[in-house]
């Protein structure tokens, strides 16, 4: 007889939601660094080095700022969005039934969405229904 371990892979990434106020916040701070910079004399390769340098440290630093830690594990919901956490954290703040019905409500549509695209994102590359 053999034993098969359960294996528990956690990973642990930072990631910024897309369409977040943090997603804009990044944008631009990012841009505020790409327009500070001067560019007036790349004439020598240390001078671009540091240019160069100077926008990866910028972009690194607004990346620290506005990225969150997510820990992904076997159990993680894909599909699970920000209009979820809302309608979830509303529910949990009043414990009424209609909070109840409007968080269910949001993690259908948001399921629905996120399968639907998924199905039409498979159907596109295998070029079938």
């Amino acid at each position: 007889m053999i034993a098969i371990k359960d294996e528990n892979i956690n990973e642990v990434k930072y990631s910024i939601a897309k369409n977040s106020k943090e997603e804009a916040n990044f944008i631009k701070e990012v841009l505020f660094a790409i327009k500070k910079i001067d560019i007036s004399d790349l004439s020598k390769i240390s001078k671009l080095e540091e240019v160069v340098n100077s926008l990866v440290s910028s972009i690194n630093s607004a990346w620290n700022k506005n990225s969150k830690c997510v820990k992904i594990t076997k159990h993680s919901k894909s599909w699970w969005n920000e209009e979820c956490n809302c309608a979830l954290n509303n529910y949990r703040t009043t414990r009424s039934l209609e909070d109840w019905k409007t968080f269910k409500s949001k993690v259908k549509s948001s399921k629905c969405n996120f399968f639907d695209t998924r199905i039409q994102e498979i159907a596109d590359k295998n070029r079938g229904p």
